[in-house]
């Protein structure tokens, strides 16, 4: 994830909303990187590659085991993605993640996970909680950090997952020379043992005013319990990182196992001003027409060709994958638009910060941005490409996770399931809660 926004104004992602119709069928699927892959130079590994990478040894003799593309596609890698702009992102094996130095090793006495919900605010700073408002109104029910907790729980599964017991606050930071005109540039942040200085800075479009992540993680590392594995902040203010930023929606430094995530950009009522899709967000981002749509109304004018490229999957092995499992309920639910039930669009808010939550901590488990398959793991690079990622964990960091949380993948995965099926009228969740059911088949014992 780590995904911020710099101002690009040769940056071509008005067509994410308008190439396809607005209620696309999603026919056929694509499970190959698109068209673009090769224009941007990204090579997708090869089916050895993948094998060998989830190996110890980082050899393989066979790759009969190797799970179908049908349930782990590859990277999109649609133009302005992040694997578009580093096709030559270095991939992280189990065996090069077991070997790195940097990485923090679970123990008996530090295992906990964390979370910090967003702080409250003290009545000496009441007026930044109309920060956390974007300028369009919005109804949409914010999701509780309870959520969050309780999907964490299942992702990590063998890990404990908590609310971190003390309730930050906001705070005034007032100093003998802060004028009047300046006191709005920082706000104190009391984690009970200090008050940490937090820049802040005007947004530059949907929020009034955003909160400097840098500093919100140096808060965020005074706060580890001695019984922590790590630490995950949720802040409900807009955040940036650096100057050059718009904005940034979650960072995590994974040595210090810590990382913040901010709720305010996921808001669904942002989604038309943000170019994010929502017919084609996971697992409908795999819809042929869309990937193909997309390259093509990234070239000029002269250059787009009408016709679809001919495809080189196999019906069969779609429809016996659990990509398809997951399309089939994605499709089975209403078309998400804005006169969908308010309890759809929270949940669809929820879902995005539990994506990216789980993203964020995966840094702090030592894995580092996925290239091998389309996985909770890949870098992103705009929101637009934020909600086409999947929420699974591809074979290679599904490997690492096991072997940290020391848990079995079919616990885990029915963990995910029991959560999944509380939230099956939210599309996110019931196609994932398909495909989860779908991957149950596929490693049950013949």
């Amino acid at each position: 994830m780590d995904m911020k926004r710099r101002p690009s104004p040769n940056c071509k992602v008005s067509f994410f909303m308008t190439s396809i119709t607005e209620f696309c069928t999603h026919t056929s699927l694509t499970l190959d990187p698109s068209e673009f892959s090769s224009e941007a130079g990204f090579v997708w590994a090869t089916t050895q590659k993948r094998a060998a990478a989830v190996t110890l040894h980082g050899r393989i003799l066979s790759t009969a085991s190797t799970p179908s593309r049908a349930t782990f596609p590859a990277p999109l890698v649609l133009p302005e993605d992040e694997l578009a702009l580093d096709p030559d992102y270095p991939a992280q094996s189990l065996r090069s993640w077991r070997l790195s130095k940097e990485r923090n090793h679970v123990t008996n006495e530090r295992r906990t996970i964390y979370i910090a919900e967003p702080p409250s605010i003290d009545p000496s700073v009441e007026h930044i909680r109309s920060w956390t408002l974007p300028k369009k109104a919005s109804t949409i029910p914010v999701p509780q950090t309870e959520m969050v907790i309780d999907y964490l729980a299942a992702f990590y599964h063998g890990l404990p997952v908590k609310r971190l017991p003390s309730q930050l606050v906001y705070t005034s930071w007032d100093t003998p020379s802060n004028t009047k005109s300046k006191r709005d540039q920082y706000v104190g942040l009391n984690v009970g043992t200090e008050c940490v200085r937090i820049r802040t800075r005007t947004s530059k479009d949907l929020f009034a005013k955003q909160l400097n992540l840098d500093d919100l993680l140096d808060a965020a590392i005074s706060l580890l319990p001695k019984d922590a594995y790590a630490i995950l902040l949720i802040v409900s203010h807009d955040i940036y990182e650096s100057d050059e930023d718009d904005f940034t929606c979650a960072r995590a430094y994974g040595g210090s196992r810590v990382a913040v995530v901010s709720t305010a950009r996921y808001n669904p009522v942002l989604d038309s001003a943000q170019n994010v899709t929502r017919e084609h967000a996971w697992p409908a981002s795999h819809c042929s027409a869309y990937m193909h749509s997309s390259y093509t109304n990234s070239l000029p004018k002269r250059k787009r060709k009408k016709e679809m490229l001919p495809l080189d999957n196999s019906k069969k092995d779609l429809l016996s994958g659990s990509i398809y499992s997951a399309l089939t309920a994605h499709r089975s639910l209403p078309p998400l638009v804005s006169s969908s039930p308010l309890s759809v669009l929270s949940g669809l808010w929820l879902a995005r910060i539990c994506r990216t939550a789980s993203h964020e901590l995966g840094h702090c488990f030592g894995m580092d941005h996925c290239v091998f398959y389309a996985c909770a793991m890949q870098g992103t690079a705009s929101l637009g490409e934020d909600a086409r990622q999947p929420p699974y964990l591809c074979p290679v960091d599904l490997t690492k996770v096991l072997q940290a949380s020391s848990t079995m993948e079919e616990s885990r995965y029915k963990a995910l399931l029991a959560y999944c099926e509380k939230y099956q009228d939210v599309h996110h969740f019931s196609a994932f809660a398909a495909w989860i059911q779908s991957r149950l088949v596929e490693i049950k014992p013949t």
